[in-house]
């Protein structure tokens, strides 16, 4: 049961809470509504004000969320800030095929007498469209040369510029066909261009050429002829030259093709010289300019990395004593 409140005795009258009685004569319970109200008020009014911040807060929390179109304020967040991490060494890209270097420069060698760079007469350096990869036919074409089909590929290193590819020298080349003659220069056939060709080195310091495997004349290992010009703007002069070389093949491949009979003539031909013996070759039995050669008599593939060193006077261009060799008439 509750308790009902007492009045306070004061100097001016019974009183409650501070407030005088309405009526002195009756209970705090009896002093009427108007009474009763001041003393709710007074007795809530903290209460009351904490009531409104708390339902501020309820009606807030259950409030609907903003649509789209409501424009918002973002609260800044912290940016943290950011950890220096260790940086990856890039590894270096090779530009070039990994190729294994000879021991040397490509050896100065003789153009033969039978060029066709305008060093003794004919010059096919002069004719529109003798940078081509394909010499099997003459630039003005005709029907292919016979023979075992041979892809060749010269690498040119730069020496000066420790042997990296020489990328956009030209290449010029040259040989005879399966019975030993020459374009340009043989009886019978100087009217031809085949078998010779221009190609421009690539990033690689690469150029390659499509032909057939040369035969063997007497008195000379059988051989290719290629001469290396500093860029294809170059090739009208042969003086312009920066090297002069030729590529030889080794013995097995060679028995193997001269038992056709496209080769007639190779084999014997082939037997009476040696690479020692050669007067070309004989300084070092080909060492430096042995193409590595690998197929069969459907196809070879050879290959020959030729470093030029730019800082040493080119001595090659005259035919060696005795000729060279004599391919038949």
């Amino acid at each position: 049961m509750a308790r009902i409140p007492e009045p306070e005795q004061t100097p001016d009258g019974p009183s409650y809470e501070g407030r005088l009685l309405d009526r002195p004569d009756e209970e705090v319970v009896d002093q009427g509504a108007g009474f009763d109200i001041k003393t709710l008020v007074s007795r809530r009014g903290v209460l009351s004000l904490v009531g409104v911040g708390v339902g501020a807060a309820t009606l807030a929390a259950c409030a609907p969320a903003a649509t789209s179109s409501t424009t918002s304020t973002s609260t800044p967040t912290a940016t943290s800030t950011p950890t220096e991490s260790a940086t990856a060494t890039p590894t270096p890209t090779e530009t070039a095929e990994s190729i294994t270097l000879p021991s040397g420069e490509i050896p100065d060698e003789t153009a033969g007498p039978y060029p066709g760079d305008g060093s003794n007469g004919p010059d096919v350096l002069e004719e529109s469209g003798i940078v081509r990869s394909d010499i099997t036919t003459s630039i003005a074409g005709g029907e292919a040369v016979a023979g075992v089909p041979l892809t060749f590929t010269i690498t040119v290193t730069d020496m000066a510029n420790a042997d990296a590819p020489f990328e956009g020298v030209a290449v010029y080349a040259w040989h005879c066909d399966a019975q030993g003659l020459y374009s340009m220069y043989s009886e019978g056939v100087e009217d031809e261009t085949w078998l010779r060709g221009v190609q421009i080195a690539d990033a690689n310091g690469e150029v390659t050429f499509t032909s057939i495997l040369p035969g063997c004349y007497l008195g000379r290992w059988t051989h290719i002829h290629f001469e290396v010009y500093p860029d294809e703007a170059s090739i009208t002069d042969s003086a312009n030259a920066i090297a002069t070389s030729q590529i030889a093949f080794p013995q097995e491949v060679l028995d193997t093709v001269y038992t056709l009979d496209a080769y007639a003539g190779s084999a014997e031909n082939l037997a009476q010289i040696t690479l020692d013996s050669d007067n070309v070759f004989g300084e070092d039995g080909g060492a430096l300019q042995m193409a590595t050669v690998t197929g069969d008599t459907s196809g070879y593939v050879a290959s020959l990395v030729a470093r030029v060193d730019t800082t040493t006077e080119p001595t090659a261009g005259a035919a060696p004593e005795g000729g060279g060799g004599q391919p038949p008439a």
